[in-house]
């Protein structure tokens, strides 16, 4: 039990990490032993639990295992590290002391998996096998059985590499939305006149929006480019390092294209701005060069169970889409590649109609802080563990083995805003990208009504409206499609553009 003057010791994993000096991720549950009564503390990415003194598992790392894998789920990354530390004769004693623990089980699978040891112990040959993860509380993947210690290996990935993600109130409510056949109500919804065409801009739409999250604008080659893979999303296999190489190479400059991960051109990738001369401010720091020989493989076969999986398409997108962009493989692209992921996903699972992609990268640019906010739930945890040094020009050397906190990020909160960003692109900037072509048309009828201008100039005039609340600038005016036109005409198109956009005029 704790020192009468401990009023507050952590306990669990907090506990283990502590003592062995680990240099890991934090759980997304912490656990605290005190006077008092139980109590919960909760946030959208941290849960704290207090528990009162008879909870107090001892100075025993066995118990604080225990303890951690019945109150705080499975933390992958800081067993990985922690259990081939442990003695494997006080393991094995432990292990025989409790024949029928579920948790001394799944210890003893973990342990040999991740020490590529074998205890002297013998095979489990009685019993139900029991599930490493609790399908009650995590989303799980199909079943590797591990007869040895009768234990199901039901991961979303693979032991090596598996995006991790907590059934959540949350993600049980969207779940229930049955989003995927509203968004096919949005698409049949579509004017039969108007579907060509709306497919079309939406797959320009989100091509530009995806580049403007970048601050880039891409030339028409690229744009096109991006916009032909979208479409043919669902006729490739992406999970692949020579179909991710090639549209790399696709959507980037030239210049910055790969021929293949970083790895062949040990570049060293971070996020980051300069705040001066010779200052700069660091956001996220990517796997080191020579591990992505490792984790892409390891990335692409996780990737491929989860796709091939009944998981949600949403939470199956959350879980390919975001763990690359935090591997950043290449050079340059990898935000939009991360993107058009999702797209992938989506498209393979099909989440909506054939031929349809809806312009989620523009709903993410309308909520830049709750895109940057899903990021920044792994990014900002994991920079105080990586060590680094930049050189004068920038160039970055990370001095640490940081390999494994790419292995197991927890996804739930990525999940949660995925989804609301799939519900509000369904919801609003679908509709809303439909009225506007409706409304773009209507203001063509109401134009052609004043003056019959070449298309070219009309649908410049109906741009430069739109920038500047349904009136032509002094300076437009002058512009040489306009000319010819008298004070009147411009006043009637600027007024057929009012009209037609519902627009207070200025």
């Amino acid at each position: 039990m704790p020192e009468a003057n401990d009023a507050r010791r952590p306990a669990g994993y907090l506990w283990l990490r502590q003592r062995h000096a680990l240099n890991c991720l934090p759980h997304h549950v912490e656990s605290f032993v005190t006077t008092g009564t139980r109590r919960t503390h909760s946030t959208p990415l941290k849960l704290e639990e207090t528990y009162p003194r008879t909870y107090w598992p001892g100075e025993d790392d066995f118990a604080h295992l225990e303890f951690a894998l019945k109150n705080e789920g499975l933390h992958l990354q800081l067993l990985r590290a922690l259990l081939p530390r442990l003695s494997a004769d006080q393991l094995g004693d432990y292990i025989q002391s409790k024949p029928t623990s579920i948790y001394a089980r799944r210890i003893w699978y973990l342990y040999e998996e991740f020490s590529g040891q074998q205890l002297k112990l013998p095979d489990v040959t009685q019993g139900n096998y029991v599930d490493l993860l609790d399908p009650r509380d995590y989303y799980t993947g199909p079943v590797i059985r591990s007869p040895r210690q009768r234990v199901n290996v039901n991961l979303p990935g693979n032991l090596v590499f598996s995006p991790m993600l907590r059934r959540t109130k949350v993600l049980k409510a969207a779940e229930s939305k049955q989003l995927e056949r509203s968004c096919r109500k949005a698409i049949e919804a579509i004017p039969p006149e108007l579907y060509a065409r709306a497919l079309q801009f939406l797959y320009t739409k989100e091509t530009k929006s995806s580049y403007a999250l970048e601050r880039e604008t891409p030339d028409h080659k690229r744009s096109q480019k991006f916009a032909d893979a979208l479409r043919e999303a669902s006729q490739r296999d992406y999970l692949l390092k020579e179909t991710l190489v090639t549209l790399q190479q696709m959507i980037v400059d030239p210049r910055f294209a790969n021929n293949g991960w970083r790895d062949t051109i040990k570049e060293q990738n971070y996020v980051g701005r300069s705040v001066g001369m010779t200052e700069e401010e660091v956001h996220f720091i990517a796997p080191r060069p020579q591990d992505l020989a490792d984790l892409m493989p390891d990335y692409l076969d996780a990737s491929r169970r989860i796709l091939n999986s009944d998981v949600h398409p949403v939470i199956a997108a959350a879980l390919i889409a975001y763990p690359f962009v935090f591997l950043h493989p290449f050079s340059d692209g990898n935000g939009r590649l991360h993107r058009f992921l999702i797209h992938y996903v989506l498209s393979f699972r099909r989440f909506a109609p054939d031929g349809v992609v809806f312009p989620i990268s523009a709903t993410m640019l309308h909520r830049p802080q709750d895109y940057d906010a899903s990021l920044e739930s792994f990014s900002k945890p994991l920079l105080p563990l990586v060590e680094y040094k930049l050189d004068g020009s920038g160039r970055m050397t990370v001095l640490n083995d940081t390999r494994d906190f790419y292995r197991y990020v927890d996804c739930t909160f990525i999940a949660e805003t995925l989804f609301s960003f799939v519900k509000e692109t369904i919801e609003k900037e679908l509709p809303a990208e439909i009225l506007f072509l409706q409304q773009y048309d209507n203001a063509r009828r109401l134009m052609r009504d004043v003056v019959d201008l070449p298309n070219r100039h009309a649908d410049l005039f109906v741009r430069l409206c739109l920038q500047n609340s349904g009136a032509l600038s002094k300076a437009k005016r002058q512009l040489p499609e306009y000319a010819k036109l008298s004070n009147k005409e411009i006043t009637g198109l600027e007024g057929a553009v009012t009209e037609a956009f519902a627009l207070k005029p200025k």
